[in-house]
């Protein structure tokens, strides 16, 4: 099983494309916020049969996506939230606990516009960046993908785009 990880695309959607095009097939497409109204046409991007998976930004301000949405893929408990909730831009501290306390196994965010990965105490935190706004030391555009082997473990590579 492949999933594809983006966030924070903000209607840029060039970068996302190329990804698509790049990536696809998938068998899923998460879209962890600040699509800011491309989430009506994300769906035609995708190839038959991806299931998508999205949720609300804090830039989503007229969308009737949820905030965030507890899902399962394979044996694993996935809480998908943009993260602002969280405070996340001070750090993964609140929603690592939030996670714990709940249950799941990975979280997933976006909000920082930095890629980050930490598997710690049972709980994977995740966010693949920003595909149109990246932050991080070298600004690249970002996202994740996450497969499932023929043993269903979850294995994370991180993956960035050149810019043009």
């Amino acid at each position: 099983m492949k999933i594809l990880i983006v966030s924070d695309t903000h209607r840029l959607d060039d970068n996302l494309k190329k990804v698509i095009a790049k990536e696809c097939p998938a068998d899923m497409l998460i879209h962890l916020g600040d699509a800011e109204g491309s989430e009506m046409f994300i769906p035609e991007w995708v190839n038959p049969g991806c299931e998508m998976q999205m949720i609300r930004g804090n830039n989503d301000f007229f969308s009737a996506l949820e905030r965030e949405r507890e899902i399962a893929i394979g044996k694993y408990s996935v809480l998908l939230t943009h993260g602002h909730y969280y405070n996340v831009s001070l750090g993964a501290e609140q929603l690592r606990a939030e996670a714990k306390e709940r249950g799941f196994a990975i979280a997933m965010f976006g909000h920082t516009h930095r890629p980050y990965f930490e598997d710690s105490h049972g709980i994977i935190l995740l966010n693949p960046g920003s595909l149109s706004y990246p932050r991080q030391e070298g600004r690249k555009p970002s996202y994740m993908i996450m497969e499932l082997d023929a043993q269903g473990e979850a294995q994370f590579s991180l993956h960035y785009l050149e810019r043009d």
